[in-house]
């Protein structure tokens, strides 16, 4: 039940006849977990913290630097070294007292890793690194919880919905193999500040979608963004029906 002032704060949303006050319940409801609270991690938290989420839960041990300010928009040059999960967090609650955010400001590994995923009805990565999207894929498919997936690098962005509950989607392993894929950080080849809003925003967008079940989440598709000549390009994606993932599940 939504109270006076979560129709009014989230009246906008709910005049759209297909999402109505069914949709804002639902998020309401939603438990949703943020691993990353850097570029993707910032426009994520602050959409979905605005729009309603019941529960967020962010999770990054790193501290703000003064790179990171070109980008990072949630954070400011007095919060410099302090943990980006706990501010980011703050500035999420400062927007909307309403919602419950968790902080972890630490990684997560092994079984602490299982049991984030496992409480959570949706996972976010907006992390920057391979080992950790590998992890987390393994343990969404394990929990069958869908993952919403983001990277961006120089001027390239990718985003996708990998859901195990739906046995046509692939799940991030299909695409990616382990072994051969190198990380590549932004201190090494670059970033421009609003690709990563504009990635981040669009996960916040699909996060939002897959919570209510309103319109077509990315499933199933990949969406590559060349920022700098400003195209769209969605590939189809398909299981594969060996991977070591999600084969079995």
């Amino acid at each position: 039940m939504l109270s006076d002032e979560e129709l009014m704060r989230y009246s906008r949303q709910i005049l759209m006849p297909a999402f109505d006050v069914a949709g804002q319940e639902k998020l309401k409801s939603a438990r949703v977990l943020v691993v990353g609270a850097g570029g993707l991690g910032c426009p994520v938290a602050l959409y979905l913290g605005a729009a309603g989420v019941g529960h967020l839960t962010l999770v990054d041990d790193d501290a703000i630097e003064l790179a990171n300010l070109q980008r990072q928009v949630a954070f400011s040059h007095d919060q410099l070294g302090s943990g980006k999960a706990e501010s980011l967090a703050d500035r999420v609650r400062r927007i909307n007292p309403l919602v419950s955010v968790a902080v972890v400001a630490r990684r997560l590994e092994s079984e602490e890793l299982v049991h984030q995923v496992s409480e959570a009805n949706l996972v976010l990565d907006c992390t920057d690194n391979f080992a950790t999207r590998f992890a987390l894929n393994r343990a969404c498919v394990a929990a069958r919880v869908p993952l919403v997936s983001g990277a961006a690098i120089r001027g390239e962005g990718q985003l996708s919905v990998y859901d195990a509950r739906n046995p046509e989607s692939p799940c991030y392993h299909c695409l990616y193999p382990e072994q051969g894929n190198e990380d590549l950080s932004c201190s090494e080849a670059g970033v421009i500040g609003p690709l990563v809003g504009m990635i981040g925003a669009s996960q916040a967008m699909e996060a939002v979608k897959v919570i209510s079940g309103v319109g077509r989440p990315l499933v199933g598709r990949l969406l590559i963004l060349d920022a700098w000549r400003m195209e769209w390009r969605e590939m189809k994606l398909a299981r594969d029906p060996g991977c070591p993932v999600c084969s079995g599940h």
